[in-house]
């Protein structure tokens, strides 16, 4: 099979463009390239390309709509003025917004009907890695059946079921109702998410262990206290902090402080990505493929608030390149258009 794609070399500060073929000939790659581009993307387009390549395009016409339609976006992020953030690098800041300017002016512009299919589209990538990180075993395509035909997958047990269907109701009735985060809210999307798996509802009053981890949740006796100090702290920064990292430093502390018996790391990534679509920023998926460096990089946080819950400092660093890489894998793969 042929591939085009565009190639990028800098030399010193200039970057140069070309558009390659790449294909397998006696079992060898071979890489030709087509033409030379320029240095100004901004002057590429399919279109223009189509003209010369129509045929080979065609059949890479995602690759190249992603890497000229990504630039593009990145381009007008880098224009406009951004106040800087001591926790995000120019180039993760540059990211984010590029995210968020297709997000807010090419995603929310489109009619409902559109909005609500690629919802479900990221909504289903969003399940099945979020649950898969806790243990589910269901795949991308069984979870398509289930979710969009009713089809039951064989072999699996009835809790990883209801914990896809449970997800997608929850995502669903936040993005319709829209609540204020709150002990309400919190306590609802966890109960909700946990319908048919766990019947202990509610803030959990009693001590739990968390086996394998090296961090002590918060005591049962206290945790409705610390709750309450992250809500005070939610309402504090949520104004002041850039909204990516607000979200970031919420579901750590929300991890950290661990107020149910069962369901933290579901409900806490659920909720980091409502704070992120109430404040215009895109959702973003963890990928169960990264499961064991999203698990070190949250407890390498757990130094940021050794002292003080409320703390942000250089020890949110490695999460916060974590999940930005997060936001910009998932979000192109899935509300490009």
């Amino acid at each position: 099979m042929r591939m085009v794609y565009i190639h990028t070399k800098k030399v010193g500060e200039t970057t140069y463009y070309t558009l390659r073929i790449s294909y397998r000939k006696n079992g060898k790659v071979v890489t030709k390239d087509l033409e030379n581009l320029g240095t100004d993307l901004s002057k590429i387009s399919i279109a223009t390309l189509e003209k010369k390549y129509k045929k080979e395009v065609r059949k890479s016409y995602k690759t190249l709509k992603r890497f000229l339609d990504t630039n593009y976006y990145l381009r007008e992020a880098k224009k406009k003025k951004h106040k800087q953030h001591t926790f995000l690098t120019q180039e993760q800041h540059h990211s984010i917004e590029a995210a968020r300017i297709h997000y807010t002016t090419k995603f929310l512009a489109l009619d409902k009907l559109s909005q609500h299919e690629i919802y479900e589209h990221f909504l289903l990538k969003f399940a099945v890695n979020s649950t898969a990180i806790e243990g589910n075993t269901i795949t991308l395509k069984e979870a398509d059946l289930l979710l969009r035909e009713n089809i039951l997958p064989k072999g699996k047990h009835i809790r990883e079921v209801y914990d896809l269907q449970n997800t997608r109701t929850v995502f669903a009735e936040l993005l319709k109702t829209n609540p204020k985060i709150s002990h309400k809210t919190m306590i609802l999307v966890h109960d909700a998410l946990l319908v048919n798996i766990d019947r202990r509802v509610g803030y959990r009053t009693t001590d739990i262990e968390i086996f394998g981890q090296p961090f002590k949740p918060t005591p049962g006796r206290y945790v409705r206290d610390d709750m309450q100090f992250l809500l005070q702290w939610y309402n504090k920064n949520k104004k002041t902090l850039h909204p990516f990292l607000l979200a970031v430093c919420f579901h750590h502390k929300f991890e950290n402080i661990h107020p149910f018996a069962d369901g933290n790391g579901r409900t806490g990534r659920m909720l980091m990505n409502h704070i992120l679509i109430q404040h215009k920023y895109p959702p973003l998926v963890v990928s169960r493929r990264h499961r064991d460096e999203y698990i070190s990089v949250i407890s390498r946080a757990d130094a940021a608030i050794k002292s003080d819950i409320g703390a942000v400092n250089e020890h949110y660093l490695p999460l916060i390149e974590f999940l930005a890489l997060s936001l910009e894998e998932s979000y192109w793969d899935t509300f490009l258009f």
